[in-house]
C-alpha cells in the first residue's frame, strides 16, 4: 500500500480500504495530523496507536473494533473529532477521560450498556453523541461537561437523566428520541440556551409547567408520546413561536 511520503501533507485518508488490520507502515510516519481508518473490517488497532501526538482528528467508524487500547488516552494533541461509532465496542477505556481537549466525540451505534465516569474529565467536548448504545442510565459526571452545546442520546433505555446535567448551562440541542423517559427530565429546566428538544418515542404523557419558561427553547417533538395537542404548556409555547409537534 503507497502512504504520502514524509515531508508530505499529515493526513492519511484510507476511508474503504478493505483493510482487515492497519498497515504497519501507518505507524512509521508519527507526525499525522489526521487519521481516517472508517469504513473498514478492522478487528483491533495496536497500542502504538498513542504515539500519534500531532493527530487532531481519528476516524475509527464503521469497523468491527471490539475494544479501543488505553492508549488512546495519550494523543494529547486530539482536539477536534474521534470517530468510534458502529463498531462492536463493549466498554470505552477510562482513559478518554485524558483528551480533555477533544471537541467531538462519537461513540454511538456500539453495545456500550455504559459510558465511563471519566466522560466528565472531557471538559473541552461541544458534542457528544452516544446513540444506540444501550444505555439504561448516564454517569453524573457527564454534568461537569461545561462547554457541551449538544448532547444526543437517541434509540437507548434511558427512563430518567442525572441531576447534574443541569449545569450544562451551554447546551443547546438535547436528542433523547426513542427512549423510556415516563416525564420531561428535571433537569432541563435551568438551561437558559437549550434551543432544540427531542422526546420522540417516549412515555410522556404530561408536561411540566417550567418547559413553557425555558428562554431559548425553539423547538419540542414530542411525537410518539401522549401528550395531548391542547396541553397548557403546549399552547403556551406555541403563542410564543415554538414549534411543537405532538
Amino acid at each position: 500500500m503507497l502512504l504520502p511520503e514524509s515531508g508530505s501533507a499529515p493526513v492519511l485518508n484510507l476511508w474503504k480500504a478493505g483493510l482487515d488490520a492497519v498497515p504497519p507502515e501507518v505507524w512509521r510516519r508519527a507526525d499525522w495530523e489526521v487519521l481516517i481508518l472508517a469504513d473498514n473490517a478492522l478487528t483491533e488497532v495496536p497500542a502504538v496507536l498513542g504515539r500519534l501526538r500531532a493527530l487532531h482528528t481519528l476516524d475509527l467508524g464503521h469497523n468491527s473494533l471490539t475494544a479501543v487500547p488505553d492508549e488512546i488516552g495519550e494523543l494529547a494533541g486530539l482536539t477536534r473529532f474521534l470517530y468510534l461509532h458502529d463498531n462492536r465496542l463493549t466498554a470505552l477505556p477510562d482513559t478518554l477521560g485524558g483528551l480533555d481537549r477533544l471537541g467531538y466525540l462519537n461513540v454511538g451505534g456500539n453495545p456500550l450498556g455504559r459510558l465511563p465516569d471519566t466522560l466528565g474529565e472531557m471538559a473541552g467536548l461541544v458534542e457528544l453523541r452516544s446513540q444506540q448504545a444501550e444505555l439504561a442510565e448516564l454517569p453524573e459526571s457527564l454534568g461537569r461537561l461545561g462547554r457541551l452545546r449538544e448532547l444526543w442520546l437517541g434509540g437507548n433505555t434511558l427512563t430518567a437523566l442525572p441531576g447534574s446535567l443541569a449545569a450544562l448551562r451551554e447546551l443547546r440541542v438535547l436528542e433523547l428520541r426513542d427512549n423510556a423517559l415516563p416525564h420531561v427530565p428535571e433537569a432541563l429546566r435551568t438551561l437558559p440556551l437549550l434551543r432544540r428538544i427531542d422526546l420522540r418515542g417516549n412515555r410522556i404523557a404530561e408536561l411540566p409547567p417550567w418547559i413553557a419558561r425555558l428562554p431559548s427553547l425553539e423547538k419540542l417533538d414530542l411525537r410518539w408520546n401522549t401528550v395531548a395537542d391542547e396541553a397548557g404548556p403546549v399552547r403556551a409555547l406555541r403563542e410564543r413561536g415554538c414549534v411543537v409537534l405532538t
